[in-house]
């Protein structure tokens, strides 16, 4: 059977064409981020991040202000809103033809940046499992969405309970079967499928899901992968963030053949050189 995977993400009447694979700039605006050089905290940190993201190749700027690892501080939303809408503005009136998306799980949030500053995609580590109001919202102003898989919450996630799969890659799949179903009938037509690399998943269910990344073809929707210098290759090596660069490369390029059409990265240019090198040499075992 051939799957026909949606090759453009609508976003305000300006389309993002995924028909070959862009990258994903990390624009943290948050202290306690698990990578110490992505976090921004001034409005010179933000500019430099934003140009840096576009100038080496970045599509998208994923904004972010609440850190959603393990044992990150829990923040409120006025403190979260507090730290993004600054950010916002900042990438909004300088890059004002860059897409944006904004990482966050709460639709007050979205509500807000979009009354003010218009379209952009919404990325929700719980795919709007955390807030009833963020899947309605999203369908009712047409917002992209990108829905990421996640067992518990950011502090219970690594439990062993949400951690345990039968068959990880078909008990995600069918996670997504669902969650489609339920975006679209809510309208949100412009789905982006994230299956959360790093969010409840044991070392070993990290590489097989990298593995077999080309299974989710069958939800025929564009897959964002983020496996940017994170704890799957750390625990792996014995290394830290800082050390994790090359290997993060060589899983970037692994996603690449395997269908991924968004990398979510700090490290930009290497992403895009990467892409660059996919590119070239895909031709040669399609």
């Amino acid at each position: 059977m051939i799957f026909k995977k949606k090759s453009t993400i609508n976003c305000g009447g300006k389309l993002l064409d995924l028909s070959t694979p862009v990258v994903m700039g990390i624009l943290n605006v948050t202290p306690d981020s698990f990578y110490v050089k992505s976090r921004m905290s001034d409005e010179k940190e933000i500019l430099n991040r934003a140009e840096t993201i576009v100038a080496e190749g970045g599509t998208v700027i994923d904004i972010g202000a609440y850190s959603s690892r393990p044992d990150a501080v829990d923040i409120d939303e006025k403190e979260e809103y507090s730290r993004i809408r600054p950010a916002m503005a900042l990438v909004k009136k300088h890059f004002p033809d860059v897409f944006i998306s904004v990482d966050t799980f709460r639709s007050n949030i979205v509500r807000q940046l979009y009354e003010e500053f218009g379209c952009f995609i919404v990325n929700d580590i719980s795919a709007g499992d955390f807030d009833a109001q963020m899947i309605p919202y999203a369908g009712k102003t047409g917002l992209p969405f990108i829905a990421m898989h996640l067992r518990g919450t950011p502090k219970t996630m690594q439990n062993n309970e949400n951690c345990t799969y039968e068959d990880i890659v078909a008990e995600i799949i069918s996670y997504f079967v669902q969650k489609k179903k339920q975006l679209l009938d809510a309208g949100v037509t412009d789905i982006i499928i994230d299956p959360g690399f790093g969010f409840a998943k044991t070392l070993d269910g990290n590489y097989e899901l990298l593995a077999k990344l080309d299974a989710f073809k069958i939800l025929e929707q564009p897959v964002l992968v983020g496996i940017s210098r994170k704890s799957m290759f750390c625990k792996l090596l014995n290394a830290t963030p800082d050390e994790s660069l090359a290997a993060t490369i060589a899983g970037n390029m692994l996603v690449l053949q395997r269908g991924a059409n968004i990398l979510r990265v700090h490290d930009v240019k290497e992403a895009s050189d990467t892409i660059k090198v996919f590119n070239k040499v895909k031709k040669y075992f399609e």
